[in-house]
């Protein structure tokens, strides 16, 4: 039974990826803007855009340039069912490379993010949801709406001005080490694992000493949402039945706190699903207060360049790892609840 449950969510999702693949491709042509022209310049002969209009091969039918990208034109082998992503039109590297290069950046970032967001937000949030009415409930409330509510990139700028200028106990936002610090043998593109690989925990603490304050900062603004989250499903779970039926046999408080626990994990584990997908292309502000070059800048200059492989290839690689998180808190949900795989 499980076996079919993830088999479906696999192929809902697979099904979810071709068509907002297909979308993407065709979207991105009707904007008003002209690739070629941002390429050769306004002031180019007809020759010379129409050379780069065969380069890039936006002479084709739109039609025939989505077989090519699908890879079903077996005279040009650079299609998705030959693992390829394209080609960018401004660095001329293969887009597969440059999103292998920028993408472990914002991974590690926002993984660490959410797993400090986690830890805390958790037993805040219980914390909360335990005590309703009193001093720690509100203190727990106006915090989840306070954190929440701020933008990322001015919580950056004060936590640089305040642990890094005024106390200095942070590093410079120079990047993810120091810039007279040679970096480790790329191996996985995650400098904490690369570091550890290489036998340099030197270079391991400095990377994750780097990483302090975004993920910092990043954490801060997620724990609110999963805070609120945490406590108001955790007071819906102490006031259902079977919480008031376990305390009314005598259950140890703790005891019943784990189970009204286990009952508002699965919508709090929803909400952090869907922020960690949005947080893989959305958090290029806090990218670029601390200059660490990740996904989300890789995107934007992109789309300024009007660089349709790499807009592509973003999209694709963010809606899949989004896609692969989603069926993993399937599964968790189901772990939790076995009667949503029925």
């Amino acid at each position: 039974m499980l076996l079919r449950y993830i088999s479906r969510r696999f192929l809902i999702g697979l099904i979810q990826l071709i068509g907002l693949i297909i979308a993407v491709f065709f979207l991105i042509r009707l904007l008003p803007a002209d690739p070629v022209s941002r390429l050769v310049g306004l002031n180019a002969s007809e020759d010379a855009y129409r050379q780069a209009s065969i380069q890039l091969g936006l002479h084709r039918p739109v039609l025939t340039q989505l077989a090519i990208y699908l890879g079903f034109m077996p005279e040009i082998q650079a299609g998705l069912l030959q693992s390829s992503l394209g080609v960018s039109w401004v660095t001329g590297t293969p887009v597969t490379r440059e999103i292998a290069a920028y993408l472990p950046v914002t991974i590690e970032l926002v993984t660490l993010s959410f797993l400090l967001a986690f830890a805390v937000a958790v037993p805040v949030g219980m914390m909360g949801a335990l005590n309703p009415g009193g001093k720690a409930d509100k203190g727990v409330f106006v915090y989840s709406l306070f954190a929440g509510s701020q933008p990322e990139f001015w919580w950056g700028l004060l936590f640089v001005y305040v642990f890094f200028f005024q106390l200095g106990i942070a590093p410079a936002p120079l990047g993810r080490l120091s810039p007279m610090t040679v970096p480790p043998a790329t191996v996985t593109g995650f400098m904490l694992i690369d570091s550890l690989i290489a036998g340099q925990p030197a270079k391991f603490l400095e990377a994750l000493h780097h990483l302090m304050m975004p993920v910092i900062t990043l954490a801060f603004i997620l724990s609110g949402p999963i805070i609120k989250m945490v406590r108001q499903n955790m007071m819906r779970a102490l006031q259902s039945d079977f919480v008031l039926y376990a305390n009314s046999v005598g259950l140890p408080r703790k005891r019943v706190a784990r189970y009204a626990l286990r009952a508002a994990m699965a919508p709090s584990m929803t909400l952090i699903g869907i922020l960690y997908g949005f947080m893989l292309s959305g958090a290029v502000l806090v990218e670029t207060v601390f200059s660490l070059g990740g996904i989300g800048q890789y995107a934007v200059r992109s789309v300024l360049a009007f660089d349709y492989p790499a807009i592509q290839g973003v999209v694709l690689v963010i809606t899949a790892i989004s896609l692969l998180v989603y069926l993993a808190l399937d599964l968790i949900h189901a772990a939790i609840d076995p009667r949503i795989a029925y």
